[in-house]
């Protein structure tokens, strides 16, 4: 692994992170009245274009980082559909 695809997956990891303490937040206290469901939904259509491209250009630190940062994206929108 080289130095530019380490900074990819720390990249990814550290955006990861950032929403780590939403998603935990909202499961934790089953409110959600302050997330956007426009920008969630915003936010996941972009990952997912971001992870069509990664696919594409075969590029491991962009395809394993962003289905990490996609599925906690889900998780804080099922969280505001559940617990409206």
């Amino acid at each position: 692994m080289d130095t530019i695809q380490l900074t990819g997956y720390l990249a990814g990891f550290v955006i990861a992170v950032s929403l780590t303490p939403q998603v935990w937040k909202a499961w934790k206290t089953k409110s959600t009245r302050d997330i956007s469901l426009l920008w969630n939904s915003i936010y996941i259509f972009g990952l997912l274009l971001f992870l069509v491209y990664g696919i594409g250009i075969r590029e491991m630190p962009i395809i394993v980082m962003d289905l990490i940062e996609t599925t906690l994206a889900v998780l804080l929108i099922v969280a505001k559909l559940v617990y409206k």
